[in-house]
């Protein structure tokens, strides 16, 4: 019985260090090498307006309506103190450091890694890759590179459009619907909110999310079954393994940023 389940572990450990060389050597060959940018700069320009701008609806509507409630929640608790003039403050270090990159990263693994994984898994169970491959066109410099790269570029500039409608939002609630001063939420805000260290910190965890949530979308459609039940569960484990990553490396860097 003991023996079973040892074995059954080490098979899955086995199996998870397998998989992580797979993608590791996937990313690898897609990225690293002489870049081609003239002949693959059509391709990357199709793959931002897919992946960044086709998200651009969602990150903009969720960020107007989660600084909405972050003010005013913010606002019902600092009233307790009679500290409602930090509702800027409160708003916006809570977006830059957290909840922007946080959640313009989940948002982008729903939206666009879960549609990078599909199709690609699609031109996997259409032989389209097999295609590419019998006429001597690399099928990861071709096809998982641009994609890869344009989420690389579109998150942290989807991330910097969520904290500033988020920022807006609040504004909103606390200054239009509450009545606080503006002079008082904007100063408060830049009094608070050091623009050189929290905005680096910002892009420093959206560009490390892009980079964990495209790899994430794209090993998962390369590595799919060419089967429609495959690329479905392919879809799946994209945004799940990219959600706990995402919540997972949240911790860390914020414990290496601010720890101290």
């Amino acid at each position: 019985m003991l023996l079973n389940a040892l074995a059954s572990l080490g098979h899955r450990g086995i199996k998870t260090l397998r998989t992580f060389g797979r993608a590791g050597l996937m990313l690898f060959n897609a990225v690293v090498g002489k870049p081609e940018f003239r002949k693959h700069a059509p391709l990357l320009i199709r793959q931002l307006y897919n992946v960044g701008v086709l998200s651009m609806l969602i990150i903009i509507v969720s960020g107007v309506f989660i600084g909405m409630v972050l003010g005013l929640q913010g606002y019902l608790v600092l009233t307790t103190y009679s500290a409602e003039t930090s509702l800027g403050m409160l708003v916006a270090l809570s977006l830059l450091r957290e909840l922007g990159p946080v959640v313009a990263a989940l948002l982008f693994a729903g939206r666009a890694g879960s549609a990078l994984t599909a199709e690609i898994g699609l031109m996997r169970a259409t032989e389209q890759l097999s295609s590419l491959e019998m006429m001597a066109v690399d099928p990861l410099r071709r096809v998982v590179s641009p994609r890869f790269w344009a989420g690389v570029i579109s998150l942290p500039l989807l991330t910097i459009i969520f904290v500033a409608v988020g920022i807006w939002g609040g504004s909103l609630v606390g200054v239009s619907w509450k009545g606080i001063d503006a002079g008082f939420f904007w100063s408060a805000m830049q009094n608070a909110v050091d623009w050189r260290l929290d905005l680096v910190n910002c892009l420093i965890k959206s560009v490390v999310f892009a980079i964990t949530v495209t790899w994430i979308a794209l090993f998962n459609g390369y590595d799919a079954i060419p089967t429609s039940a495959g690329i479905s569960r392919a879809t799946t484990r994209t945004v799940v393994h990219a959600s706990l990553a995402v919540l997972g490396l949240d911790f860390v860097l914020t414990a290496l940023m601010f720890g101290n």
